[in-house]
C-alpha cells in the first residue's frame, strides 16, 4: 500500500518541481535579457572591435589581429597609476571608513544618529563635478599651499600630483565604505560585546574575535563599490592630476574621442574588464576562506 502511495505521488512531485522551475525561468527571463542586452551584448561587441584595426579615417574597420593586445604595454602609466591608486585609495577609505561607521553604529546615540548619517550623505546632494572643483581651489596656488607659504614652509605644489588625486577619491568615495559596513555594524547584537566584556576580553580582543567578523560582509561590500568604480574613475584624474596622473579611464577617452583608435581603444577596455574580474574573484576568494576558517575556529 505504501509502496503504491509512493508511486502515485511520485509523478505528482516531479510535475510541481517541474512546473515550479518553469515559473522561476519565467520570472527570471526579464532580468536575463535585461542582462544580455546591456553587459553580455556590449562586452561582445568590444571584443570584436579588440581585433580589428583601426579605419583611415579614424574608428573600426573589421579584421583580425592580436597586434592591440601586444601594443598594451604602450599603455602602462595609465595601467600602473590605476593598479597602483585604486587599490591604495580603497584601503584609505577603509581605514577612514570604518572607525566613523562603527561611531555611528555603534557609538553614536539613537538622537543624533540620523543627523550624523545625514551628515555623511550631505556631499551627495552637490554635483560630483562642482565638489571637485573646490578640491582645485582647496590644493591649488589660493588654498592650502597659500597658507603653508604664509606660515613659511615654503613653496609647496599639491595640485596635479597623485595626492591631488588621493584627496579627491577619498572624499567622492568614502561614503560608499561608510554605509555598507554602518548596515552590518548596526545589526550587530550588543549583548555580544556585553558578554566578551563580562567574560574578561579587553577592547582589542572583542573587536578582532567579535565586531570585525560579524562586520566582514559590510566590509566587503564596501570594498569592493570602491574599488570597482575606481578602476574605471575619469573625472578626478582628469581634474585633480592636470593631465600628469592618467587612469585607464582617461586612456579610454583620450582613444576613442580623440584618437579615434576604436580597435585599441577596445583591446584597453577588455584588458580593465579581464584585471577587474580575476582581482574581485582572487579578493573574493580570498576572503571566503579567511571567513571559513574564522567561523570554524569560533566554533
Amino acid at each position: 500500500m505504501t509502496a503504491t502511495a509512493q508511486t502515485i505521488a511520485t509523478p505528482a512531485v516531479t510535475e510541481r518541481r517541474q512546473s515550479g522551475r518553469w515559473l522561476t525561468a519565467l520570472l527570471l527571463a526579464p532580468s536575463a535579457v535585461w542582462f544580455f542586452v546591456l553587459l553580455i551584448l556590449p562586452l561582445a561587441v568590444v571584443l570584436v572591435y579588440s581585433v580589428g584595426v583601426r579605419a583611415p579615417a579614424g574608428g573600426y574597420q573589421a579584421a583580425f589581429t592580436l597586434d592591440n593586445y601586444l601594443n598594451l604595454p604602450a599603455r602602462w602609466a595609465a595601467f600602473k597609476n590605476t593598479l597602483t591608486l585604486a587599490p591604495l585609495g580603497t584601503l584609505i577609505c577603509l581605514l577612514a571608513g570604518y572607525p566613523l561607521a562603527y561611531f555611528l553604529a555603534v557609538k553614536s546615540s539613537a538622537r543624533w544618529r540620523v543627523m550624523l548619517l545625514i551628515l555623511v550623505i550631505v556631499p551627495f546632494w552637490t554635483s560630483f563635478l562642482i565638489r571637485t572643483y573646490a578640491w582645485i581651489f582647496i590644493l591649488g596656488g589660493r588654498g592650502i599651499p597659500a597658507l603653508l607659504d604664509a606660515m613659511g614652509m615654503g613653496d609647496v605644489r599639491l595640485i596635479n600630483t597623485p595626492f591631488s588625486v588621493m584627496c579627491g577619491i577619498v572624499y567622492a568615495y568614502l561614503p560608499l565604505m561608510v554605509f555598507p559596513i554602518y548596515v552590518s555594524l548596526e545589526k550587530l547584537d550588543k549583548r555580544l560585546l556585553e558578554a566578551s566584556e563580562d567574560l574578561g576580553a579587553g577592547p582589542f580582543a572583542t573587536f578582532r574575535q567579535i565586531t570585525l567578523p560579524l562586520s566582514a560582509p559590510g566590509i566587503i561590500t564596501g570594498c569592493m563599490l570602491v574599488f570597482i568604480l575606481l578602476m574605471g574613475e575619469y573625472l578626478i584624474p582628469q581634474m585633480l592630476g592636470g593631465g600628469k596622473v592618467f587612469f585607464i579611464g582617461n586612456a579610454l577617452v583620450d582613444l576613442f574621442l580623440q584618437s579615434l583608435n576604436w580597435p585599441y581603444g577596445s583591446a584597453v577596455a577588455m584588458a580593465l574588464v579581464i584585471i577587474m574580474l580575476v582581482t574581485v574573484s582572487l579578493y573574493l576568494r580570498a576572503t571566503a576562506a579567511t571567513g571559513g576558517r574564522r567561523d570554524a575556529s569560533l566554533i
